[in-house]
């Protein structure tokens, strides 16, 4: 019935003299130095109001401390003053605004105070609201039926993780199996027991699938967050592994003005300067631009090894007309490595007793290197065809480059009489300049049926690899024929013997390319049970040619899939507002580069993933809890037949395993827990079986859990927070390792590590993170003597203009 125009009125006037109480109640507060975001929420919370702001607003803004008995209008005011922004009211709602004046639209996925968005840098969270790598959708985590997890920019600044491998030792679930230097080819990301091979940037995947490991060198300056999908992701992949999925999310340009530059210091000479300029490039603002440089070098606890590094990134966003956005850029990345190893030390000496090195002993000759470099173009032009509907085009061209000398004393010397301290000295070269480029067209929005909103995508991709590279030989020795051996492992100081001329003998040129034509859906069958369905059709060709520069004849190999579909079907239940319930289901399809004794490649990995599990979102999403359990069922499944097992071109030799069955839970517990304070608290255990339940992958361990939390003591000076966490596994072996054959074990362990932030003034905040604070010795993997770092110390001076 219509409420009488009497009592609308007297209601109106109700709700306004609440409101205006509320906005003249004075509050007792005490907000430190921080992000301007953070502040105004809190604030929010304290006065019972909702600020309202679009997160773009606040990024990189930073709000004084405030402290004292005000009213929530003078506090509001205090902490915009010199922000550039001011604020509307509107019946109980203050809405934050550029000076133009004029109201924002409230969208859910950009308003602090009512929710997280998908950007995360300015908001201090160590979530986010809005994720689409699952399913190509923009969901929030708890509507998504799939394991997420997402390393947020607060989170990275906290902790100092400045490159992919170091958020991937902190995220839940995944773990870092590293026999050598970073990035190289024993350097393995495992996720439910498989090893991870799928990137992307900006949700485009990094195809290429003969050498992917470069990717874990990426620089995470660039980026505002990374999504991790675990469990397999063919719905916005196609081909891939069902481990994990990557998804490095590019910063954007801001609307308002920010600069800043941060100086850091620490263990083993590192420096790193980083650099960030954003804001409107344009009176009006319809043009808004972001340059972001680091410059890094520094030593390691490793003997010889060093590492310089550089990174700039260049964006811009235009707005053409009210409904068309055009964004472009570039962003390049060099990490150059001396004394850079393929692998480590043996774990045995050639008599079978046990090794004795220590933590900075490098199996890498001092001339050895490691050069790596991509440069990316890319053009994202987005329309509004409606209220509802936008189409979106994305072009990306990413031009690679690496050059690698490998010189290791890797192997074990089974020479008859040879000493126990000798070892076998292995050189070769890996260098090629790949360009992929990739385009993606598709089209997103939502619709009603039967009463009720849907959500819908679909969309053509297209990704392409090319490169050519020289191919040489595994160096001999010119007297023996064999390979060099190096007398005593203990007494070398990588100097010997020389650096060699490797000439190349051939040339081998690669080619890879997926097309796909992909779909997805919500569908709700009422407001609380949605059903998510969607399948990726997929055209998959890889061609390799091998020519000999001696006139052997070329060879190679032309292989194509086409027509594969992928299919995702996925429920989700809310209980309440609160908690919901999930299931999923996905195929599993990727062709594979490793080979047999033979020589021949392995057939496609296939397979599917059921997960079941429960979420629930507290604090207006602000902190988010899963629970999963999961089945992975696969054919095919490369194993490794250990080491000295070859394939004909060197590379490792590995079995098809089919039948095999991965199953495993894990729990994650990550957001705000309460005003001030910031956690993440996740536990995962996972067991891979063979068909007649051996276990697989033993080189993995079987149970991690990773804690970290900060919590901001605001009443100490202008803000002190202070933060700290620990990463536990469980037992990971090998059998069958060293001249002896015998098993190989890293006993369980724990890392402990802690920080502390504090604003010396407004502008300028010091941070101290200290790393493995108890000096635990450990080794990274069961296949050498290759140890994690010890315990060591960065400090960071962070000034914002």
């Amino acid at each position: 019935m219509p409420m009488h125009p009497t009592l609308r009125a007297l209601a109106t006037a109700v709700a306004l003299s609440l409101a205006s109480q509320a906005f003249a109640a004075p509050l007792d507060l005490n907000l430190p130095a921080q992000p301007l975001s953070v502040s105004l929420r809190q604030l929010g919370e304290a006065a019972g109001l909702t600020i309202a702001v679009d997160s773009s607003l606040t990024q990189g803004l930073q709000a004084p401390a405030i402290n004292g008995h005000l009213e929530p209008l003078d506090a509001l005011a205090r902490l915009l003053a010199g922000s550039g922004l001011n604020y509307q009211q509107a019946g109980n709602t203050l809405i934050i605004s550029k000076p133009s004046g004029d109201a924002l639209e409230l969208g859910a996925t950009s308003i602090n105070g009512v929710g997280l968005g998908a950007t995360t840098e300015g908001t201090g969270s160590y979530t986010t609201g809005s994720t689409s790598t699952a399913t190509g959708l923009p969901l929030s985590i708890r509507e998504t039926p799939q394991s997420v997890s997402v390393i947020t920019s607060q989170r990275m600044q906290d902790q100092g993780l400045t490159q992919l491998t170091d958020v991937v030792r902190q995220t839940p679930g995944l773990t870092l199996s590293q026999s050598a230097g970073n990035g190289g080819d024993n350097s393995n990301i495992y996720s439910r027991g498989f090893e991870v091979q799928n990137y992307q940037i900006d949700g485009v995947q990094l195809l290429d699938s003969n050498y992917g490991s470069p990717a874990q060198s990426n620089d995470m300056v660039l980026y505002d967050r990374v999504e991790v999908i675990r469990g397999a992701t063919g719905l916005t992949n196609g081909v891939g592994t069902p481990g994990a999925t990557l998804n490095m999310i590019r910063k954007r340009p801001t609307a308002e003005f920010r600069s800043s530059i941060k100086q850091e210091v620490g263990s083993w000479d590192y420096q790193r300067t980083e650099a960030d300029v954003s804001g409107a490039l344009t009176e009006s603002g319809n043009v808004r631009g972001r340059l972001v440089g680091a410059y890094q070098e520094n030593d390691s606890y490793v003997d010889r090894l060093s590492e310089r590094k550089k990174v700039f990134y260049g964006v811009i966003e235009a707005d053409l007309t009210p409904d068309t956005l055009l964004t472009f850029g570039m962003d390049s990345q060099s990490d150059n490595y001396d004394g850079h190893a393929r692998s480590g030390l043996p774990l045995f000496n050639n008599d079978g007793t046990r090794a004795d090195h220590d933590d900075s002993d490098s199996a890498a000759a001092k001339w050895a290197y490691s050069e790596r470099g991509a440069v990316s173009g890319f053009a994202i032009l987005e329309h509004n065809l409606s209220e509802r509907w936008k189409a979106k085009l994305s072009l990306d061209q990413r031009r690679s480059e690496y050059d690698e000398l490998s010189a290791y004393a890797g192997g074990n010397n089974f020479a008859a009489g040879a000493d126990p301290a000798s070892r076998v000295f292995y050189v070769n070269r890996w260098k090629a300049k790949p360009v992929q480029r990739s385009f993606d067209l598709n089209l997103a929005g939502n619709f009603d049926l039967f009463g009720l909103e849907h959500d819908a995508i679909v969309g053509y991709s297209q990704q392409k690899t090319d490169y050519n590279t020289p191919t040489y030989s595994w160096w001999r020795d010119p007297v023996t024929g064999g390979f060099p051996v190096i007398d005593n492992i203990y007494t070398w100081d990588g100097k010997t013997p020389a650096k060699p001329n490797l000439e190349a003998y051939g040339r081998m040129d690669f080619s890879e390319e997926q097309k796909a034509a992909y779909a997805s859906t919500r569908l709700r069958a009422s407001e609380d049970l949605s059903f998510i369905l969607g399948a990726r059709v997929i055209d998959w060709s890889n061609t390799i040619k091998n020519e000999y520069f001696d006139g052997t004849p070329s060879d190679g190999s032309d292989r194509s899939e086409t027509g594969v579909v992928t299919p995702f079907a996925g429920v989700v239940y809310d209980l309440n507002d609160i908690w919901s319930v999930y299931g999923s289901y996905t195929s599993i399809f990727k062709p594979q580069s490793n080979k047999t004794l033979t020589g021949a490649y392995i057939d496609p990995l296939e397979g599917v993933g059921y997960e079941i599990g429960t979420k629930g979102a507290f604090f207006e999403d602000r902190l988010n809890l899963g629970i999963a359990l999961y089945q992975i069922e696969q054919d095919n499944l490369a194993v490794s037949l250990g080491a000295n097992q070859l394939a004909p071109d060197g590379s490792q030799a590995y079995r098809a395993e089919s039948g095999t069955k991965t199953r495993g839970f894990e729990v994650e517990l990550t957001g705000e827990l309460a005003p001030h304070w910031q956690g993440t608290a996740s536990f995962s255990r996972n067991l891979v079986q063979d068909s007649d339940g051996n276990e697989l992958n033993t080189n993995v361990p079987q149970n991690t859990f990773k804690l970290f939390t900060t919590y901001d003591l605001v009443q100490v000076g202008n803000g002190l927070t202070i933060g700290g966490g620990i990463n536990w596994q469980s037992e990971m072996y090998s059998d069958d390792v060293g001249p002896l054959g015998v098993r190989f074990a890293q006993d369980s362990y724990a890392v402990v590590d802690a920080m502390a932030r504090y604003p010396l003034t407004k502008q300028l905040t010091a941070t101290l993170n200290l790393n493995n604070l108890t000096d635990e010795e450990y080794y990274t993997s069961t296949s050498s003597s290759y140890f994690g770092a010890p315990r060591n110390a960065t400090l960071g001076l962070k000034y914002d203009f």
